[in-house]
């Protein structure tokens, strides 16, 4: 085997690791495009490609649903297509070829919304001279509903966790997924990188939905991964939160470059600065218990034993360093990051828990 082969099969079984069939088909993937994608990478296409020409041919099954007039198969098919380009941008770095793929996952995702009833609306909240970039999707015949903010990670942004998060939509309750700053559209087409004023910046998008008339004042939070480490951050400072919910997140962000040196690369992508300003930033933004203390409102904590990127123990001490009186945690001893590997049972966990303690209803 040469050199180049060996590296190509390196590669590939590094992506398949970080986006195992479960996280692909768990957060909005169609499980054939799934085995496709990871069966031809493995034979030496490249992610990114095969993941654009599976996006193509859910758009055609889309648009050819569309003039059946089956909206129902047409929706689902823009949003297996989103998910495609979602997954298929993860490994590029931030320049051109991302930029076409997040410019063609926001039109998918869009064509899907404006399916819904009512449909999902484009959101831009302005935050220092550019803008926090997001989906508001609101439940149908509910007046002035209370909202939940959703917010990814590192490299898993907003529309990963929009199939998940429906089912607190079905419950009564709007969505706002947002990408922070350094995530998803707000980093890739909006310029905007995370910084230390990002709780700021966030404290700025619910200000931007509590100024909303057709919502309810009742906000909450839900984060995955980095995000959840946002949404406790938010949690604790923002006394507007009414509950916070957090996947797979952690108190020590920067336990993932420390552990895991390749991680680095991705950080940088999302503070947009040097290894060396990258881990002093990332150092600064641990919670600590004097931050967790201010946490007091309703708290669920999700974690997965065997996650590998952050680790159990400090997820624990969110949940155990918090003010809250109504703590719940949540653990899957073969769970793995963010508990991708049981979406089902998280996502529904996590309507159960959040959506009574927003509406009253129980």
């Amino acid at each position: 085997m040469t050199a180049h082969a060996l590296e190509w099969q390196r590669a590939a079984a590094a992506l398949i690791r970080a986006m195992p069939r479960h996280r692909l088909v768990g957060n909005g993937m169609q499980a054939t495009d799934a085995d496709e994608l990871h069966a031809r990478v493995s034979a030496g296409s490249a992610w990114s490609e095969v993941a654009a020409r599976l996006a193509r041919r859910q758009t055609t099954a889309a648009m050819a649903a569309i003039e059946a007039g089956d909206r129902a198969t047409a929706r689902d098919r823009f949003l297996r297509a989103a998910a495609c380009y979602s997954f298929g941008q993860v490994p590029l770095e931030d320049g051109p070829a991302k930029r076409v793929l997040y410019r063609d996952l926001v039109d998918a995702f869009g064509r899907a919304g404006a399916l819904l009833d009512p449909p999902a609306e484009h959101v831009l909240v302005p935050w220092r001279g550019r803008s926090l970039r997001g989906w508001l999707l609101r439940p149908a015949d509910v007046v002035r509903p209370p909202v939940v903010v959703v917010l990814g990670g590192i490299d898993a942004w907003r529309e990963e966790y929009a199939a998940g998060a429906e089912l607190v939509r079905d419950r009564g309750v709007a969505l706002f997924l947002l990408d922070a700053p350094g995530q998803g559209e707000t980093r890739v087409l909006g310029g905007l990188h995370l910084d230390r004023d990002v709780r700021l910046a966030l404290s700025a998008a619910v200000d931007h939905v509590l100024a909303d008339p057709r919502l309810g004042d009742r906000v909450a939070v839900w984060g995955n991964s980095m995000g959840g480490h946002l949404a406790a951050l938010l949690a604790a400072q923002d006394p507007r939160i009414a509950a916070c919910v957090v996947t797979g997140g952690t108190v020590r962000p920067a336990e993932t470059h420390t552990r895991f040196p390749r991680f680095l690369a991705k950080v940088q992508a999302m503070l947009g600065l040097d290894p060396e300003a990258s881990r002093t930033l990332m150092d600064d933004l641990e919670l600590d218990a004097a931050t967790l203390a201010g946490l007091t409102c309703p708290l669920l904590v999700q974690h997965g034993t065997r996650d590998a990127v952050f680790k159990v123990a400090n997820a624990r001490h969110l949940h155990d360093l918090a003010g809250s009186a109504d703590r719940t945690w949540q653990e899957w001893p073969d769970g793995d990051h963010c508990v991708d590997n049981h979406a089902d049972e998280k996502y529904l966990a996590v309507a159960r828990w959040l959506a009574p303690r927003l509406t009253g209803r129980w």
